[in-house]
């Protein structure tokens, strides 16, 4: 039997996709392309914004249309939260992922609708385990899940649970057995990264410390990390082992107290600002990168002008930014004076504009710089070298991907970085 499945969201929901992914072909699925005829369909869905959930309801309706004889199965943190609203075959949230095989052959027995979906604010973590990636080059490893924060505009700890972590020496034995399958550079990523092993009595300073001594590994690279979570220790490691990426992912979400502290963020200005100070002393040539929220309720055009002088006093090599989405539940849902569309729309292009700005800025830069990183193939074909500070290098080459080669940057033409490899 064929299987296509579609991820949306973040790199978690992206591992637990190569995980099902390995789950399916291991038992003797073929995996097709989504857009091809499948006798399976797999959903991995997220919602982190109501345009997410759009996304999502606009797929599942389609797939349930087109392919009415197909086995529909839908998962994520959307169905997490919603469902009994999902027109599938298996509706599953974010526990159970790893029994796919098993809820297949019983629906295939039944024919009656599966709905497996369990309150997640207690509950252990789910191990799932990869040894190889069909759909990626760089490795990533899901070491923890659910958070803890709730941050008064996202769903997420309610779609995802509270703080569990991989175990530790599991997460050890993973990476290894990922570096001696060939992947040279492995990403690590949760829900709540930077609280890993804490319910273990460990954390991740601790874990990265043994990851770097792994034989032959080549990168580690972290998908995102809040301000308070880096320790002294990690800019240590990441300013003197090479094995770590030059490239932070920090989140800020507002540049404005008034906003940070009704978004019940755990963190002030000068708090972040202090540490962003800090770790580029220690660390130069570290690019740091950022997601931000615009027209949170209350935001008036003062406090909008506050983050963005904030903005250009940080020169974040790149903003994501999205508008504020309202999220039923949430205690931002019911805060006074939410903004009209059009106003969030014009915030967003105007914190577009700044981050093409000092993206380009640090770029410009980097030109004539060496830096290592492995080959990648885009969905253009075309090939791209991803250096230790996520500069995206456009390279003429016909090497295989994962091969691990040295690049000069040579010029910026059309937002696009070029470089030349020098040596392998």
């Amino acid at each position: 039997m064929t299987f296509a499945i579609h991820t949306f969201g973040c790199k978690v929901n992206i591992y637990e996709s190569e995980f099902i992914i390995n789950k399916m072909e291991e038992n003797g699925y073929t995996l097709v392309d989504f857009n091809e005829k499948a006798d399976i369909y797999i959903i991995n869905t997220c919602t982190v914004t109501n345009e997410a959930d759009k996304k999502d309801r606009k797929l599942i309706n389609s797939v349930r249309k087109n392919h009415k004889d197909s086995i529909l199965i839908v998962m994520g943190c959307y169905s997490q939260l919603n469902p009994q609203n999902i027109d599938a075959d298996i509706v599953l949230g974010n526990k159970h992922k790893s029994k796919i095989i098993e809820l297949i052959d019983e629906y295939k027995t039944k024919k009656e609708k599966i709905i497996l979906v369990e309150d997640l604010s207690e509950t252990n973590f789910e191990d799932m385990y990869i040894n190889r990636f069909v759909t990626h080059t760089r490795a990533f490893v899901k070491i923890q899940d659910g958070c803890n924060a709730f941050c008064s505009y996202c769903t997420i700890p309610y779609a995802r649970g509270s703080l569990r972590s991989k175990n530790f020496n599991t997460v050890i034995e993973e990476v290894t057995n990922l570096v001696n399958n060939g992947y040279k550079e492995i990403v690590l990523t949760g829900i709540h990264t930077g609280r890993y092993g804490i319910e273990q009595n460990t954390n991740l300073e601790k874990l990265l410390k043994e990851l770097v001594k792994i034989k032959d590994i080549f990168r580690i690279r972290l998908s995102s990390i809040e301000i308070n979570e880096i320790t002294d220790g990690i800019i240590d490691l990441i300013k003197n082992n090479d094995i770590m990426a030059k490239h932070l992912h920090i989140p800020l979400q507002s540049g404005s107290n008034t906003i940070l502290k009704n978004m019940n963020r755990l963190y002030d200005l000068e708090f972040y600002l202090k540490r962003i100070n800090y770790i580029r002393k220690e660390i130069p040539a570290i690019s740091i990168t950022t997601d931000l929220i615009v027209g949170f309720p209350g935001e008036t055009e003062d406090l909008f002008k506050e983050t963005i002088d904030t903005l250009n006093k940080i020169k974040f090599t790149k903003i994501h930014t999205f508008p504020y989405s309202k999220r039923n539940g949430t205690k931002a849902a019911s805060m006074p004076n939410h903004l009209d569309g059009q106003i969030k729309k014009c915030r967003v292009k105007e914190v577009l504009n700044l981050s093409d700005k000092y993206e380009l800025e640090y770029y410009q830069k980097n030109i004539d710089k060496e830096f290592d990183g492995i080959v990648e193939t885009r969905k253009d074909n075309k090939k791209i070298v991803i250096t230790s500070n996520y500069i995206p290098v456009e390279v003429d080459t016909n090497l295989d991907n994962n091969v691990k080669v040295n690049i000069k940057i040579t010029e910026i033409e059309d937002n696009k970085i070029i470089g030349k490899i020098t040596d392998r």
